[in-house]
């Protein structure tokens, strides 16, 4: 059966890894996968990816961070579903826990956090908010 949310899987296991308290986890890969990590670990929610074989096809090993024994990432969640798109200028982008949470924003720019697209003064696609 054909994935209709990669993105939302590959949050999933990212949040269903760390509830295991598990080192890694691996997802498929993809431009918007790798791109969506790249903010999370510029933002400090995880220590890093790599790219590797899996099987036949390429997957993504994604290096969870915990502190003094607690995720690093406490919520995890998707905004723009399938189902249901959510845009928002640059103005407008939310505020997630006053500033200590990020909104991940898919921008003409590239995939960026809030504060990010906030100073390049460009809106997007919210794919996720994370705190």
């Amino acid at each position: 059966m054909a994935m209709t949310d990669p993105l939302g899987d590959m949050l999933t296991r990212i949040r269903n890894g760390q509830r295991a308290k598990k080192d890694s986890v691996v997802s498929p890969a993809s431009k918007l996968r790798a791109h969506v990590l790249d903010v999370l670990q510029r933002e400090g929610y995880i220590r890093g990816y790599s790219e590797e074989a899996i099987g036949a096809h390429k997957g993504i090993r994604i290096e969870l961070k915990y502190f003094e024994g607690a995720p690093a990432i406490q919520h995890v969640a998707r905004v723009s579903k399938p189902g249901r798109r959510v845009y928002s200028g640059s103005q407008e982008l939310p505020v997630i826990r006053n500033g200590l949470g990020i909104t991940i924003v898919s921008t003409p720019k590239g995939v960026l956090s809030d504060a990010e697209a906030r100073a390049q003064n460009v809106g997007g696609e919210i794919l996720a908010e994370v705190f």
